[in-house]
């Protein structure tokens, strides 16, 4: 027996327990805590019509950020700044795979695509993924060239100003992206966040590198550039792991628990097995078996695999359907659980 499948927009989010301390602030800044990048409950179509705000919104501060560097670049004539410039225009153009993966993403299921759309916003991590690969790579390189070619820094005081605007426009993006991705449990947009943040510490390197152009020190630029890029390695690393499992289906195990026992809390409920839970986009679904008693009738196990499934829909954040299937006690084991109630 098993009950039908349905979509509800319901849920209760939840606080989680943070790690304190320096250590733990410079840890959330590279990998930003989640639970499977989702810490609140919101419909399915909610969370993509947020999601494409998020990316609007994100969008039209890089292209301001971007233009108010070009304007500078125009001045001061700095290749460094430029190729900073050019980078933050590539950053804001991934919004747009990202948007077309939430729209995607938002179609019904078909007879061919019985899951529905949702992998289309894992597809378009992987490109995210893929552009922070460049990002590291073009930062290594760059910062190698300054080292075999040394050039001289000019206007140092504009360049910083520059960096300055590269760095807040980048980092405000980020946050906002990462909290909206973490929101809306959307593991695509909050490696786009992560995008972002090496691209505001890249301009972040343009000021740095300036400042020990201005005390005299002409390897600052080259030096800061290599520190630059081991720090986006280690925010490749983070987004590369956010995007592998959720495309191989993994989840926090301490959702897997909280799936259990609020199964197991259900009256009615004698045992619980089989559990599944999995990601499609930023939409969690679930799979179980219950065991109930072999006198249960068929009307009964129904009604009692909606409660089930009602019970999982408002009790798991993300939650939007589960599958429950009904197996009875066995002969004797359900003798062995009856005597042992009569004993209680």
């Amino acid at each position: 027996m098993c009950a039908d499948t349905h979509t509800h927009g319901h849920g209760h989010g939840h606080g989680h327990e943070r790690h304190g301390g320096p250590a733990g602030k410079l840890k959330e800044l590279f990998v930003p805590h989640s639970h499977d990048s989702a810490d609140k409950v919101d419909s399915a179509l909610e969370a993509s019509k947020e999601g494409i705000r998020c990316l609007k919104i994100s969008f039209a501060g890089l292209i301001l950020t971007a233009l108010i560097q070009t304007v500078i670049v125009s001045y001061t004539n700095s290749v460094a700044l430029l190729g900073d410039t050019l980078h933050n225009y590539a950053d804001a153009l991934t919004a747009i795979p990202l948007a077309i993966a939430f729209i995607v993403g938002r179609r019904l299921a078909t007879r061919a695509y019985t899951y529905g759309f949702g992998r289309a916003e894992d597809l378009a991590g992987i490109l995210v993924v893929v552009l922070i690969a460049a990002s590291s790579a073009y930062a290594g390189y760059e910062a190698i060239m300054r080292f075999v070619h040394p050039s001289d820094v000019r206007h140092v005081g504009v360049l910083i100003v520059a960096g300055v605007v590269g760095f807040v426009g980048n980092e405000v993006v980020a946050q906002y992206r990462i909290r909206t991705g973490k929101r809306i449990g959307s593991a695509a947009l909050v490696a786009d966040g992560l995008h972002a943040r090496t691209d505001g510490f890249t301009s972040l390197a343009v000021v740095l590198s300036a400042i020990g152009a201005w005390l005299g020190f002409g390897l600052a630029d080259p030096i800061i550039g290599l520190l630059i890029t081991i720090a986006i390695l280690f925010v490749l690393r983070a987004a590369a792991r956010e995007v592998y499992r959720r495309l191989m289906d993994a989840v926090d195990p301490a959702l897997v628990d909280q799936t259990e026992g609020i199964i197991r809390a259900t009256p009615g409920v004698l045992d619980v097995s089989d559990v599944r839970l999995r990601w499609l986009g930023h939409s969690l679904r679930a799979e179980a078996s219950i065991t109930v008693d072999s006198t249960t009738s068929l009307v009964d196990a129904h009604h009692l695999s909606h409660q089930v499934e009602h019970d999982l829909v408002h009790g798991v954040r993300r939650l939007t359907s589960a599958t429950i299937h009904t197996e009875p006690l066995a002969a004797d084991a359900t003798a062995a659980h009856r005597l042992g109630s009569h004993h209680h």
